[in-house]
């Protein structure tokens, strides 16, 4: 699976507010999320019910993207509840909307900046995925996540630790991969192991019942094994951007990836994610 490096205008980087975002948006954007998603989904799932996820529910989605979780949410919650879905990008957003008509769901998509959350305080439960590590003040995202919770709702986040990938055999595209992406996000305002200041940030956001875990998907075969060629390639803008490699190094990491990864003998692992969910104050 080598990749074009070409970019169309709705794959630029989505840069709003404050954030670090250095991954491409737009049409590509969300092919690249829903690949993601369907690797993640299984330990997402088993979050999302550890924090009471239930028939009836009014949730939120920050950084929805393509809205794979939005719509998994919407499936639990039913008839009875009510999801909707936030995102910055506008074209990943359209994506969302045509996928929810396709399937005939029952969920709403907004355009909404996961740093200025403008909603009431009206969810049980507020949710967001490998978002705060893009901004440069998770503080005030996690606030306004805070803030759009009852009373007594649950705010559920998943983000990355992405120093802690994994795979054996060893691989020097692998290793550089890991390396340029820590670098890059870096350099844009961002915190790529922000997983584990999580559990300490939403104390400090008032929550309560606070609770952890860490997860760390590996794979044989099967979509995970792409998913670091993919982020390799919807990276090299802002790699190249900011002076870090060439495109031809970025061609050669992606080649080396792909090989890698179409090794049945390799076995690869998304980032550590740290799970953290706790409970807005009742009073």
């Amino acid at each position: 699976m080598t990749l074009p490096h070409h970019v169309a205008v709705d794959q630029q980087p989505t840069v709003e507010g404050e954030t670090g975002y250095v991954l491409r948006g737009g049409s590509e954007g969300a092919v690249r999320l829903r690949l993601l998603a369907r690797a993640k989904w299984p330990t997402t799932r088993v979050l999302l019910g550890r924090a009471g996820l239930r028939r009836g529910m009014r949730c939120l989605d920050v950084g929805c993207g393509a809205g794979d979780v939005t719509f998994e949410m919407a499936r639990v919650v039913g008839d009875e509840g009510e999801v909707i879905g936030i995102d910055a990008d506008a074209a990943v957003l359209e994506a969302a909307r045509r996928e929810a008509e396709r399937r005939g769901a029952r969920v709403r998509f907004r355009r909404g900046d996961a740093v200025g959350i403008d909603e009431p305080p009206i969810y049980d439960l507020v949710f967001a995925r490998f978002v705060l590590t893009h901004m440069n003040s998770p503080e005030a995202a996690l606030a306004g996540m805070m803030a759009a919770a009852r009373p007594g709702g649950m705010i559920v986040i998943e983000d990355i630790d992405f120093e802690g990938h994994v795979c054996f055999p060893p691989s020097h595209a692998f290793e550089r991969y890991v390396q340029l992406y820590r670098e890059v996000v870096r350099r844009r305002g961002g915190d790529p192991e922000i997983g584990r200041r999580l559990f300490q940030l939403m104390r400090a956001a008032g929550a309560e019942d606070v609770q952890v875990d860490v997860t760390q998907p590996a794979y044989a075969v099967g979509d995970g094994k792409l998913a670091a060629q993919v982020t390799m390639e919807h990276i090299r803008e802002a790699v190249v951007a900011a002076g870090l490699a060439s495109h031809a190094e970025v061609d050669a990491i992606v080649a080396g990836l792909d090989a890698y990864a179409r090794d049945p003998g390799t076995v690869m692992s998304l980032p550590r994610i740290f799970q953290v969910w706790g409970q807005r104050p009742a009073t």
